[in-house]
């Protein structure tokens, strides 16, 4: 590990009890002052058909964060089209609901978690922009509140990771198997400066909304490690921290999603590595069938939004 990065792990890793909620009121209360939006928190859930587990999340947040302090101002879940009741289920519980199509209409939307990333913004308000994923169990409000409390208290940060331990059914440590064997190899190898985050691809990051509306977002699974790869070039890494909240419990899929997922990190690494083109961008795998195995072919995520700072309804909705 280069020194550059033990010095940062020292600097820019904390505990969430680093930061007690009435240290972070009182930080966004003295932002505030003379800007209301100053500090401001929006929390957005991206979600397709999470009907079992987004209603905890969302009750949770408003209760914790929302009723009995008002750390988050606003709390919007953005429907990815689902099939079944999950924006029912997050309305009821207490968010508000957008359909990722409503959401800028004359760009046609594009599969992927990335795009409903990219599209909150544009439905969002809060000065600080925290995603948390819709499939999190045993869900605890330190998951926002530990992200969002450096970008509260230190203006030199700006881009804030979750770290975790993350189980797989009962074996401690094992999750995050596309972290380990795709993510953290490309991480080491080709920016060695973000060895030191401990969940690269982790689904619950902070970032302040004017470095994120300056970023360009993979459509599809690689917008973790395309967001944070970003942002070291952008800002660099003494603006980039972590924060420990415990344990991450979640759906986990199969070996061959896995793959797909694999497959379009690797192309959004390649993209920044070359900014060329793959000359195949295609997956293909195997399943068995009753006279043996069957290709499958999958196409790997390509797209990318632009900065949204060069979309035009954007700009014109932060200057009114």
């Amino acid at each position: 590990m280069l020194e550059e990065v033990e010095r940062w792990l020292a600097r820019r890793s904390w505990s969430v009890a680093d930061r007690p909620l009435d240290r972070l009121l009182a930080a966004k209360a003295s932002l505030g002052v003379r800007d209301p939006q100053r500090g401001s928190v929006s929390v957005v859930l991206p979600a397709l058909n999470e009907e079992a587990t987004v209603g905890a999340i969302v009750e949770t947040i408003r209760r914790e964060l929302m009723e009995k302090v008002p750390l988050v101002d606003e709390l919007v879940v953005i429907d990815s089209g689902s099939t079944d009741a999950t924006a029912d289920v997050a309305r009821t519980a207490g968010a508000r609901v957008v359909h990722r199509d409503a959401i800028l209409p004359r760009i046609p939307a594009l599969p992927g978690k990335g795009e409903v990333l990219w599209r909150s913004l544009l439905v969002t308000t809060g000065d600080i922009v925290c995603f948390i994923d819709a499939d999190l169990k045993d869900f605890s409000a330190d998951f926002v509140s530990g992200i969002v409390g450096p970008l509260l208290t230190d203006p030199g940060v700006q881009f804030v990771k979750a770290m975790y331990d993350r189980p797989l059914g009962e074996a401690a440590g094992q999750g995050g198997r596309v972290t380990e064997l795709v993510a953290r190899p490309l991480l080491n190898l080709h920016w060695p400066q973000l060895a030191g985050f401990v969940q690269p691809l982790g689904g619950e990051y902070a970032v302040r909304r004017s470095l994120l509306e300056r970023l360009p977002f993979p459509v599809g699974y690689g917008v973790e490690l395309g967001l944070l790869v970003d942002a070291l070039h952008t800002v660099g890494l003494d603006a980039l921290a972590q924060v420990d909240v415990g344990v991450r419990k979640h759906r986990h899929q199969d070996g061959q999603a896995l793959g797909r997922m694999a497959a379009a990190i690797y192309r959004t690494a390649q993209l920044r590595l070359s900014r060329g083109h793959l000359v195949r961008p295609s997956l293909t795998q195997f399943v068995r069938g009753e006279d043996g195995f069957v290709p499958f072919t999958h196409p790997v995520d390509t797209e990318e939004r632009p900065p949204m700072c060069e979309i035009g309804e954007y700009v014109s909705r932060r200057a009114a």
